[in-house]
């Protein structure tokens, strides 16, 4: 395997009373195997099943990011040096188009646990995809390339909206320690989103970039394993999907869905034969597809005879979360796209003479988190029923993502976009990556467990599944902007990027009253 330099080429992100109480039983209907366990068996005064689920998500984040790290450098390495070729923007817009696949497949994954799988095995099931595209990934062929992005879209489809959910399970919605519990969910997320970046990092850009996405292989390994060895503290581990398809009708899907894909499949065999097929035109229709998804969805969920009325006022503020997930996300996933390259670029990567690699920087975010998340998830428990309510945290993690754009813009005032080779100090980027990092622990832990408040019974995977879509929506509308990073000064970009959404986190704590009234008794 080729040994690619450290820079991109010039060519070319206790033990109190646990578990939900014996009388409650709102949001455990599909988890009461998994709740009494919970009771019986604790894990950091909360259900011991949050101790495999956390597990499995430090692995399967430390597959994905620390892929992630090193993707967007690997597409724009030079061909001779074991990359693609692709430019900068290209690359970073490729990037977000990936992304943009693997969130609208949790809808699909989502839909799938609620009606054929159950949740257990549509995470299983995932989780082996997600491994076999990361081996696919390890191999030195361009088209494995592409075939293991393409098992991981599916298999993360499948596991990422269920897992969420699964968590939600161990808990009564009015549960104190939810949110707690979730906080605790996600620092386990960013042990992994930490760890990938340094090992996958160090192994891509120092020894080959294959030998990084071997990394990944083996991580999402060791997750499958501990999840299965850790089964029986989870709920519906033996149970089929909760709202099962009569089996007529589930034949008709089979069929439809067989019919579809292999109509699909031809449709591209043609389209590429005769060279529309171009991968600009593929990141544009993801974008399309990135934003007729939340649309659609929510149009079903409204419109759902499954879905109460009190469930349908309960949707409405919801719009306005996923709106505030949007805008939070279009600066956070281009820490894997426009931050690495510029990381790649022009941060500092030097300590005591020794050149450590760029995608190191990545793993300042696993960090924040990781050490942020028990900080937040002890505020929120100490703070208990006057803790700030769900809208008003979800703001706060907008406007310090945010900010975290507007210290780069900082940063790269008075610098010329010329090619000199400028050099940024570490301060800046890492001081970028804690505001960040801060903002996403309070908006995300704080919308996955207000997703699983919010939503509606009969769409209970699927609406964990609507707020991946929101991730979607934002990858798919930066696979658009990022183009721009090569064309605008980069204090420009990041500058207009970090600006609007403050103002957005500013117009989300606006409106926090109006969001009160309607989304009780969810506080």
């Amino acid at each position: 395997m080729s040994t690619p330099s450290n820079s991109r080429h010039p060519s070319a992100s206790d033990g109190a009373d646990v578990g939900p109480s014996a009388t409650a039983t709102v949001g455990t209907s599909a988890g009461a195997e998994g709740s009494g366990a919970g009771r019986r068996r604790t894990f950091l005064g909360h259900p011991r099943g949050l101790l495999p689920l956390s597990g499995l998500e430090v692995w399967e984040r430390f597959s994905f990011l620390g892929m992630q790290a090193i993707l967007v450098l690997y597409f724009a390495d030079a061909v001779a040096d074991g990359g693609l070729g692709m430019a900068s923007g290209t690359a970073a817009s490729v990037v977000a188009a990936y992304g943009t696949l693997v969130y609208l497949c949790c809808v699909l994954g989502g839909w799938l646990a609620d009606r054929i799988l159950g949740s257990y095995r549509a995470v299983l099931y995932g989780g082996i995809l997600i491994a076999c595209g990361h081996y696919a990934m390890a191999l030195p062929v361009a088209a494995a390339t592409w075939t293991g992005l393409g098992l991981i879209v599916l298999g993360t489809g499948l596991l990422k909206p269920n897992v969420s959910s699964m968590v939600g399970k161990l808990y009564d919605t009015e549960d104190d320690r939810r949110d707690a519990g979730f906080a605790l969910y996600y620092m386990a997320i960013n042990i992994g989103a930490f760890l990938g970046p340094l090992i996958s990092g160090w192994l891509g850009q120092k020894q080959g970039w294959h030998w990084g996405f071997s990394a990944a292989a083996v991580g999402m390994t060791l997750g499958l394993c501990q999840y299965v060895l850790g089964r029986r503290d989870l709920a519906g581990r033996t149970e089929g999907a909760e709202f099962a398809l009569p089996p007529a009708t589930l034949r008709r899907v089979v069929r439809l869905t067989l019919a579809a894909v292999a109509l699909l499949a031809a449709l591209a065999w043609g389209l590429a034969t005769t060279g529309w097929l171009t991968m600009s035109r593929v990141v544009d229709v993801t974008s399309v597809l990135s934003v007729l998804a939340p649309v659609a969805y929510f149009t079903v969920m409204f419109r759902s005879p499954r879905t109460t009325a009190e469930e349908r006022g309960r949707l409405r503020p919801y719009v306005v979360l996923f709106g505030s997930s949007v805008v939070f996300n279009l600066i956070l996933f281009q820490s894997y796209s426009t931050m690495t390259l510029l990381a790649a670029d022009h941060a500092d990567t030097r300590v005591l003479g020794w050149e450590f690699p760029s995608t190191w920087y990545n793993s300042v975010l696993g960090v924040v988190e990781v050490l942020a998340a028990p900080l937040v998830a002890a505020l929120w428990l100490k703070l208990g029923r006057r803790q700030p309510h769900a809208a008003q945290k979800i703001a706060l993690g907008v406007v310090l993502g945010g900010l975290s754009f507007l210290l780069m813009a900082w940063a790269a005032v008075g610098r010329a976009d010329d090619g000199s080779g400028w050099t940024m100090a570490a301060w800046w980027i890492v001081g970028s990556y804690v505001l960040l990092g801060t903002g996403d622990v309070v908006l995300q832990a704080t919308g996955m467990s207000t997703t699983t408040k919010l939503a509606p019974a009969a769409f209970a995977n699927q609406t964990m599944a609507l707020w991946m879509l929101s991730i979607a929506l934002a990858n798919g509308v930066q696979s658009q902007t990022v183009r721009l990073y090569d064309v605008l000064p980069t204090a420009v970009y990041f500058g207009v990027n970090g600006a609007f959404t403050v103002v957005a986190g500013l117009a989300v704590l606006a409106a926090v009253p109006r969001l009160r009234r309607t989304m009780a008794p969810v506080h």
